[in-house]
């Protein structure tokens, strides 16, 4: 498997069926990887167009930016604050809907270029999602055309960490795993501080690399998987005085029941969890305050 300029897993999206099984394996073993060549979906010019809409947004004044407020749990704009006083964000919730992202764009009096940039990009993803698990589906041999996941519901963060000297070396955030199934991160180009957890218990760094993107694994694929595939331990870590921009996008489960998939349950891979449902999981999480993928053993036969 390629680990060039990446300590975890590579896949290039144009050699795929060909690294189908190095896909799986990254999945089970990583629960993360660095995809390349996923231009043809989403353009190295969309990304930078991008990254340009989101560091605007952050920089509007204050009283701007808390305008954007969503009754929906991820959503709405965070500022920084006395835990994390380093980090601001703003949640979109269910970018495919187009809704979420028209009341963000006009909440926050985005342009007609910014709300273009954003719709494309967001469809752009989206197909990027749809890509990813019909290739997850084969590599397990299952049949992704009965799944449905088109229709399931996407949220968007954008996050910018203010790091500063006093700062270097502290976490940036907490350590955690993503409650969804697919997370699509569009990383800083420059400035590091990503770090996920190997099997060994690890942190290891996940350096720059420009027109690349990282895909983490969340809590409902290893429900789906029937534990088969590992949810990625994350977080981010200030490594130097600089500001960091990112922006995350996640595909986050259907709106029925979440169970593993029927052709993953033998007599030598038995049942291992509890049909559920994406938003009940979430709940779980939160009233438990269990965010490292801890609460997935209450959902556990």
């Amino acid at each position: 498997m390629a680990t060039t300029n990446s300590n975890i897993p590579v896949i290039d999206l144009n050699d795929l069926p060909n690294q189908s099984s190095e896909l799986i394996s990254a999945c089970e073993e990583w629960g993360c990887f660095r995809l390349i060549n996923h231009h043809h979906v989403l353009p190295d010019t969309l990304m930078s167009e991008m990254k340009s809409v989101v560091t605007s947004l952050f920089d509007l004044p204050l009283e701007i930016k808390q305008r954007y407020s969503d009754a929906n749990v991820g959503s709405g704009y965070i500022a920084p604050n006395p835990k994390y006083p380093l980090y601001e964000s703003f949640g979109v919730h269910d970018f495919v809907s187009r809704s979420g992202i028209h009341e963000f764009c006009s909440q926050l009096e985005a342009t007609p270029h910014q709300r273009e940039t954003i719709i494309r990009y967001a469809d752009a993803v989206h197909e990027l999602f749809v890509e990813i698990f019909k290739k997850l589906a084969q590599g397990l041999r299952v049949k992704s055309e009965d799944i449905g996941f088109e229709k399931w519901p996407c949220q968007f963060r954008i996050n910018k960490y203010h790091f500063t000297t006093q700062c270097v070396g502290s976490p940036g955030g907490p350590l955690h795993t993503d409650s969804g199934f697919i997370t699509i991160l569009q990383d800083d180009e420059q400035v590091g501080g990503l770090e996920v957890v190997n099997k060994s218990g690890e942190f290891i760094a996940v350096d720059p690399w420009p027109n690349t993107l990282v895909v983490n694994l969340g809590d409902m694929a290893t429900v789906w998987s029937n534990g088969r595939f590992c949810n990625a331990k994350h977080m981010v870590h200030c490594k130097e005085a600089k500001t960091r921009v990112t922006f995350a996008s996640f595909l986050m489960g259907p709106k029925g029941i979440v169970e593993p998939l029927p052709e993953l349950v033998d007599d030598d891979h038995p049942r291992v969890y509890k049909p559920t449902t994406y938003e009940d999981y979430r709940k779980l999480r939160f009233s438990t305050k269990l965010h490292i993928g801890e609460a997935l053993e209450h959902i556990k036969l």
